[in-house]
């Protein structure tokens, strides 16, 4: 069997290489001799059967095609949804859809203004009555009021 392609080598036929280490390699003919000897990768070349092996030349009339297994698709209820809910809201129209995103974001707007309106009186409850006088951040802490510079 040749060491470079693995073609059966017959009798008186081929030529025997003895590397340094003791190992032998047989060969068919000198042009596979010639490419082992150019450290060529026999996996490489287009013309030997290891090639052909690993591309998969010339076995598709022996080997029927290997059939591939589809996925199949199937709808499942979710944890706060059933099934027909999610199917519903599946085959909704867009106008439906939309109309009920703007109806939604209406009633989210109101709620807002209604929490700030809430906010804004709970402030003004809140708030001292003695005027609107505008009080910094480190007065409101306690802080002593600066002396005003009367030289300039």
């Amino acid at each position: 069997v040749c060491s470079f392609t693995g073609y059966k080598v017959y009798p008186s036929r081929g030529r025997t290489y003895i590397r340094g280490d003791g190992k032998t390699f047989h060969f068919l003919d000198s042009k596979t001799e010639s490419m082992f000897h150019q450290n060529k990768n026999p996996r490489k070349l287009a013309w030997t059967p290891i090639f052909r092996k690993i591309h998969r030349k010339g076995i598709s009339e022996e080997v029927a095609k290997k059939r591939t297994r589809r996925n199949v698709k199937y709808s499942r209820a979710i944890v706060g949804l059933s099934l027909d809910a999610i199917n519903a809201r599946r085959n909704e129209k867009p106008e439906v859809r939309s109309a009920a995103r703007l109806e939604a974001i209406a009633k989210l707007k109101a709620a807002r203004k209604e929490e700030a309106a809430k906010k804004k009186a709970a402030r003004a409850a809140a708030a001292p009555q003695g005027g609107n006088q505008k009080v910094s951040k480190m007065q409101a802490r306690g802080a002593p009021t600066k002396v005003k510079a009367t030289s300039r």
